[in-house]
């Protein structure tokens, strides 16, 4: 795969969405949100890649828009690999916020990979409940 590059995108939207920046927005805000994405996108890169980087090209976007939308515009070329996780879908987190997967698999003009969660995303998650209604741990649940 000579020459291949990875873009990382990372879509951003105004406080309150939108609709939400018409209204309630300072322009300050709106003029902060760009860099604030700029900042994390770096801070994501650099958690997930170090100083090795990941031995590709490796370019940024930070986009506004939503990240179906975005993610769609930037892998436009059908020689392009769109490559999405599925994320944790939860009934409600189905009924609250849309799948970002789904735009992508119905809107891409190229091929899509979609990841699914990590096996032990269910397992964190269980640990953050626990710790968040404060229930003890049970010591036989460490051991296989």
């Amino acid at each position: 795969m000579g020459g291949a590059e990875l873009w990382a995108v990372m879509a951003w939207q105004a406080p309150g969405g939108e609709l939400g920046s018409r209204s309630s927005c300072t322009v300050t805000a709106l003029t902060d949100c760009p860099a604030a994405a700029v900042e994390r996108l770096r801070e994501v890169l650099d958690g997930a890649f170090g100083a090795a980087g990941p031995g590709v090209t490796l370019a940024g976007l930070t986009v506004r828009a939503t990240p179906g939308a975005a993610l769609v515009d930037t892998a436009r070329r059908s020689e392009d690999l769109l490559v999405v996780g599925t994320g944790s879908r939860t009934p409600l987190r189905r009924l609250v916020r849309p799948s970002m997967a789904r735009y992508c698999l119905a809107h891409a003009a190229c091929p899509v990979l979609t990841v699914p969660p990590s096996p032990l995303q269910a397992e964190l998650e269980a640990v953050h409940r626990r710790n968040f209604w404060r229930l003890p741990l049970d010591a036989r649940e460490l051991t296989p």
